[in-house]
């Protein structure tokens, strides 16, 4: 029983599942980072090539 209790004791004291959870939660966040601003960059130059491609077609009339 001693046994069982001091394995259950070291399961509980180990941390090192700890740091891929953490590893897992920041590479989350930079996902979510990056998906934030590649979708806000992406608008822009939609933006921006609807300004060339409206200005060139009125260019070419």
């Amino acid at each position: 029983m001693n046994n069982f209790l001091n394995f259950g004791k070291s399961l509980w004291d180990d941390e090192s599942g700890a740091t891929a959870i953490e590893y897992g939660l920041l590479a989350a966040l930079i996902a979510v980072v990056i998906i934030g601003a590649v979708g806000t960059l992406g608008k822009t130059m939609k933006t921006t090539f609807e300004t060339v491609d409206t200005k060139l077609t009125e260019a070419q009339k």
